[in-house]
């Protein structure tokens, strides 16, 4: 299968740059937002959105990791035990505006899971989601406030969202 190369570096700034704005302007109290990137991916966007917010607004919104591993659906579940929670949030989720940060969109369930954790933190006055990539197919009633890029796609294709800070360098791809 060969990969073929979507956006660049630049695009990707550039996208990055309007979701931050589309954020500080939803009418929401910047002070009380919280950004949680879902690990791996997210967290580095979630950062970068951090880092874009305080730029344009001059205000650092606290940011926080969010491993979903114990609240996937796809995991044994015969020991039937309830999920421990492994993200200790060091901001208070209650009564703040959360803001889901992941790469790419496609059935919902990391979406779901993300939301099931954060739940179990706290009680968040309202939970948005910001997502780089929405590839649609979804298998759950979840949809993004925030969208970098509408990419449909076939379920046989594949959408890769690379991070300098993870890949060594920002561009998305299909396959």
């Amino acid at each position: 299968m060969t990969e073929r190369v979507l956006y660049d570096h630049n695009i990707i700034k550039r996208t990055l740059t309007r979701i931050a704005h589309e954020i500080l302007e939803k009418g929401v109290n910047v002070h009380d937002l919280v950004l949680v990137g879902i690990k791996r991916r997210g967290e580095y966007l979630a950062a970068r959105l951090q880092q874009l917010i305080l730029d344009i607004e001059g205000v650092n919104i606290p940011l926080e990791s969010l491993d979903i591993t114990p609240y996937r659906d796809d995991r044994d579940r015969s020991a039937n035990l309830i999920p421990q929670i492994q993200n200790s949030f060091q901001t208070s989720l209650t009564d703040k505006t959360v803001i889901i940060v992941d790469d790419v969109l496609y059935t919902g369930r990391t979406i779901r899971s993300a939301m099931d954790a954060i739940m179990d933190a706290g009680r968040p006055n309202a939970i948005r989601l910001a997502v780089m990539v929405d590839r649609g197919h979804r298998e759950l009633p979840i949809r993004a406030d925030f969208i970098g890029k509408n990419i449909p796609t076939s379920r046989k294709e594949n959408i890769s969202v690379y991070l300098q800070e993870v890949d060594g360098i920002d561009q998305i791809t299909i396959c």
